[in-house]
């Protein structure tokens, strides 16, 4: 049944209005910058020689925390449900879900985490960490909103939460400034939202919707990075029959007439040529491609932001290595490896590596009917993030060499939106560069 939509009346000063007036003048892009394109950018030739996850041992017997690791990795705890954070005021969300990382000018970061909670009672919450990694503050940055699920960070600075239901919607948010309130973006659509991913090349916004019938949609924004107006699109995949694995299909585009259901018809029925995809989970942007889970089908996606191409990089059945399933929140690392969380399963985080196997990095043990969400590495690639999020919801902190060797340097933040909007299309750019000339390498081989 659909669910009403839900508006929050409570506004802070800071959620009159994120236009790109307010980003220019904030000037905090580049944080993000660093993290997912100006780092990853400037550490090109180091995280793509190094083995990363191919390179880990098998895991460990559970440590303290419950988490079994590969050796070399330690956890802790950095929140825990209903608890107050360790040295802040702020009592941690319930229910955390999708999340991820933002360098802070001072050399510190920042992860947000989604509550997946239900009506009025979801939102988004951050830990900020200073440059040594200990938790500094921790404070709400979007509240009243339903079943914030997953998202996705913007080369701009701020965090992208969708909600699930009938009616969802997704709401920007500024990391950066405590107990802020988000801006809704109707535009980009009103529909069972899961995760955005931005191609900061191309500037369109990728969503994913978690339904049993769901389509792939992108958002191309009018004004990018400006969110508030543009044109919703949802996917087709050419060919005759149905993607199998090993195929790579090109795809075509299609306008969704009324985004925003004005009319009472769902997204999903408007565009009788879209593919259905079976249940959209996360999706995540790295280097000219864009990965999504599907979890009834239990699929690893990859999509060629440049050829606009797809295919089915790991399907549970007939995998080789038939480790992954209940497929959900998705990460990226500049290395290229997917770390892909379990809704279930066996509550791990899998890596789809490089030479094409699926490993379990991290298992969480002791704990049932919960699943493991917002998996996102630190800026400087050395930490990973992310939750249990029930019996009680955790969220952790892993240490380790998760490129497969020494830790790199972090990259201190740079200032500016067009600085930051530079970096990650040069970042991207680079990326897209770097993988065609491995696909000619290959070619000439044969």
């Amino acid at each position: 049944m659909t669910q009403p939509d839900h508006v929050p009346t409570s506004k802070s000063p800071a959620s009159a209005g994120l236009d790109r007036r307010d980003i220019l003048r904030r000037g905090v892009a580049g944080g993000l910058a660093v993290s997912l394109f100006g780092g990853p950018l400037a550490l090109t030739a180091t995280a793509r020689s190094g083995p990363g996850a191919d390179g880990f041992g098998p895991l460990l017997p559970a440590n303290q925390d419950g988490l079994q690791l590969p050796k070399g990795f330690t956890s802790r705890v950095v929140a825990v449900s209903n608890q107050l954070v360790p040295g802040t005021s702020y009592v941690w969300h319930r229910d955390p879900d999708g999340g991820a990382t933002f360098a802070t000018g001072d050399g510190g970061w920042i992860y947000v985490s989604n509550a997946e909670r239900g009506t009025g009672l979801g939102g988004v919450s951050a830990l900020r960490f200073d440059a040594a990694g200990n938790v500094v503050d921790a404070y709400s940055l979007l509240t009243g909103t339903t079943r914030n699920c997953a998202g996705g960070p913007t080369p701009w600075g701020t965090w992208l939460s969708c909600e699930e239901t009938g009616n969802g919607r997704t709401w920007e948010c500024d990391p950066f400034t405590p107990n802020s309130q988000g801006v809704v973006r109707t535009a980009m659509g009103v529909f069972q939202k899961e995760a955005a991913a931005v191609d900061p090349v191309h500037q369109l916004v990728y969503q994913t919707e978690d339904r049993s019938d769901s389509l792939l949609y992108r958002y191309r924004p009018s004004n990018y990075p400006d969110l508030s107006s543009g044109v919703l699109e949802a996917a087709q995949i050419l060919g005759a029959g149905a993607i199998q694995p090993g195929q790579v299909r090109d795809l075509t585009w299609h306008v969704v007439p009324d985004p925003t259901v004005a009319q009472g018809v769902q997204t999903r029925f408007q565009v009788p040529q879209a593919t259905r995809f079976n249940g959209g989970e996360g999706a995540w942007y790295e280097g000219g491609l864009m990965y999504f889970t599907t979890k009834g089908d239990n699929r690893v996606w990859k999509l060629d932001t440049t050829a606009q191409t797809i295919e089915i990089v790991y399907q549970l059945s007939g995998s080789p290595t038939p480790v992954l399933s209940g497929v959900d929140n998705v990460y990226v690392t500049p290395r290229g490896d997917v770390y892909v969380a379990e809704d279930g399963g066996n509550l791990e985080i899998v890596a789809l590596t490089q030479s094409g196997i699926a490993k379990p990095i991290v298992r969480l043990t002791g704990v049932s009917g919960s699943e493991i969400t917002g998996p996102a590495l630190s800026p400087d690639l050395t930490r990973l993030y992310f939750s249990s999020q029930r019996n009680p919801g955790v969220t952790y902190e892993v240490s380790g060499p998760f490129l497969g060797e020494t830790a790199p340097r972090a990259v201190p933040a740079m200032a500016g939106l067009g600085a930051a909007l530079t970096a990650a299309a040069v970042a991207g750019l680079g990326a897209i560069a770097l993988r065609r000339d491995e696909v000619a390498r290959r070619q000439s081989a044969r």
